[in-house]
Parts: structure tokens; sequence; C-alpha cells
């Protein structure tokens, strides 16, 4: 994983499928990261987040992880070793985590045991419960505690992909994860959903781990999705911040707020046919939830008509900002009406119109390259 990288770990916990996400660790750490320390870096990362020395070694018949303690001693956390067994690279069906030392043969503890008769067998692979647990020692040790979880951009951007591929938000109180549907639970399905936000992930730079047995080589990579809608109304955002004169962010306004097509209108259609569709959905809650979104329909509409008479206003006034002209940020072409950036902005990508058909190549040309196919042999690959 690159030091700047994001990464995202989809696995199987039990009877659901889950992503969890954590943020980048600092370039020193990682550049004493072994060969192998990829598949083992869903582990090693947080344990670096707190300051520890990791490796990861070759054990009796599978690769461990070694974390060195500031008194000396060392953690040792290890799939099955004897007898070894079959299992994706960094996701084993149980983990074994102990403490010794090595001038110290009477230290031998043991943290977390998820084999078939340990203490923790219940949970069996599961990499959050193993960290937990981990954690949960550390902190009796006295080792200083990870960062404080912050929402940075790249966090926030993977949150939106798994959200756009299907997940569930889960929020704890000492976590926050995504999960497949809980109804989902059609092995094919599954695996469909899977692939679909592991391609997703990685289109957007995101380092993804993931069990091989959770992907489906078969299926296509997805093609180029192009901007989203809400990154097409960013551009909005970024029109108003650069805006010199009211009549720029007046602009911008008429795009949310126009009668009939606005943005604020048409989010408002789709909630109040939401809540048709779901009021037949057959299940005794489902009056309620659409009562609840025509609720929410009904007050964004009105708020929607406050905006559209304040746009009003600030279209009458038609003057510069006093503070903006200086320092002002140049963000789109000074020489384009405001009007014609906001309809670019929310245009579809000019490469998806539909062109005249190029002539068809020499016998000479090189052939196109075909895209990259997606890795299936390792997790995070």
């Amino acid at each position: 994983m690159r030091p700047d990288q994001t990464l995202v770990t989809l696995q199987r916990e039990g009877t659901r499928i889950t992503a969890h996400t954590s943020e980048p660790f600092v370039k020193e750490t990682a550049a004493g990261a072994s060969e192998h320390d990829h598949p083992y870096s869903h582990l090693t990362t947080p344990l670096r987040q707190r300051g520890l020395s990791c490796t990861v070694e070759y054990g009796l018949s599978n690769y461990i992880v070694h974390a060195d303690l500031p008194d000396g001693s060392a953690l040792i956390i290890s799939p099955p070793q004897e007898p070894p067994t079959d299992h994706p690279l960094g996701y084993p069906e149980s983990w074994l985590v102990t403490r010794g030392h090595p001038d110290d043969s009477t230290l031998h503890e043991v943290i977390y045991d998820s084999e078939p008769d340990g203490p923790h067998a219940r949970h069996g692979g599961s990499i959050p419960r193993l960290l937990t647990a981990i954690d949960t020692r550390l902190d009796q040790l006295g080792l200083p505690p990870r960062p404080e979880p912050r929402r940075p951009a790249h966090e926030s951007a993977a949150d939106a992909v798994l959200h756009r591929a299907g997940f569930v938000p889960v929020v704890l109180f000492r976590e926050r994860f995504h999960r497949l549907p809980s109804a989902m639970t059609e092995l094919v399905e599954q695996r469909q959903m899977v692939t679909r936000a592991f391609d997703m992930l990685q289109a957007e730079g995101f380092d993804v781990s993931c069990d091989p047995d959770l992907l489906d080589p078969s299926l296509p990579p997805p093609g180029d999705q192009g901007r989203s809608l809400g990154d097409r109304l960013g551009h909005l955002t970024q029109s108003i911040q650069s805006a010199a004169h009211t009549s720029e962010v007046v602009a911008a306004l008429s795009e949310l707020t126009a009668p009939g097509d606005g943005v604020l209108q048409r989010v408002v259609e789709s909630l109040d046919t939401t809540a048709d569709w779901w009021e037949g959905l057959g299940e005794p809650a489902d009056p309620y939830y659409a009562n609840r979104l025509r609720y929410i329909a009904q007050k964004l509409d009105s708020y929607a008509l406050d905006i559209r008479s304040m746009r009003g206003e600030l279209a009458d006034r038609h003057t510069d900002h006093p503070g903006r002209l200086q320092a002002r940020v140049d963000l789109v072409a000074p020489e384009e009406p405001a009007a014609y950036r906001v309809a670019a902005a929310l245009a579809v990508s000019p490469t998806a119109r539909r062109t005249t058909p190029a002539a068809l190549p020499s016998a000479s040309a090189a052939p196109p390259s075909l895209p990259p196919t997606r890795p299936s042999s390792a997790p995070g690959r």
C-alpha cells in the first residue's frame, strides 16, 4: 500500500460481507515494509498507526506478523500453522495472537485465539474482532492510542464509492464500516456486488485488499462511468466560491431552484415517486416510511421556494462583491458567461456524446491495448 493511499478491506465476517476503510500511514513506517507485507496490510497498517514496528515473516507453514513492543516484547499474529490450512493469504479461518520476550522465556501470553477450540472461536477469521482484542491489550500496556479518527476527503470518497456500489453504512461506538444488504444471501449476487465495489474502488485509486473467493473474475471490468451527478453539481459550489459578481451566484442558484426542472424540484419528485413505490412493497412498516419520505419531500419543496425567493433578492442586487474582486481565483475561464459555465458543469461528459464514426484504421496501425484485467490470484492485487 502506498503511504498516501487509503486501504479498503473487503472480507466475509460470519454471515455478512463487510468493507473497512483505513487511513494512510506515514511514509517513514511504510519504508521498511517487506515484499510480503501487502497481503497483511490490513493488520500492519493499524499496528503502525499505534507506533509499532512490524514485519511479515514466514512461520512453520504460513506468513505471520511480528510487531515489536516498547518493553522489548513482541506480538506474533499468526494464522493456523500446524496443521497447515488452505486459505487465501491474509484471510485464514482463525487467528492466534501471542506475546513473548526473546530474553524472558517465562513471558508467554495468549491475547487472542479464535481457533476452533479457542476462547474466541465464535469470531473465526474476523479481522475487526482480532484488531479490537489487540487494541485492548495495547491500551492496557500503556501504548499511545491511535490518532483520533478523522474523516479526510479520501475516506469520504471511499464511503461514496461503497454507497454507490450498494453497501450499507454501519456506525457503532468505536468503529464504522460498510456491509452488504442483510437480505442479500445469494452467493453469486454477493460476489457480483463485491466485484463491482472492488473495481469501482480501484478505478478511483484506492488500495483494495479482498479475499479472492469473494470476487467473480468472469465479470468484465466496468467501462468509464464518467463523473457522478454529485460531482457535476459540485461545480456549482466551485462557481460560487470563485464568483465576484452576484449574477454568477444567481446562475448557480437558478440551476437549483428553477421551477419545474430545477435540481431541488427533481429531488422532490424522486422522493415522492420513491414513497409511492415503497408503500406497496408489502411490509407493515412500509406505509410509515412512505409517509416519512413524503413529509421530507414536502419540507424540501417549501425550502426550495424560500431559496428561490432569496435568489430573486440576490438577482435584484446585481453588483460586484467588494471582497472578491482582488482575491478572485479563476477556477473557470473568465471570458465565459456564468450561465454557460454552469450549464457546462451540469452537462454530460463530451466523451459520452454520439460522434461521427471515424475511418477504419489502416492495416499498419497498432491494435488498441486491451483494458487491464481484474487480478484474482491474491487479495488487494
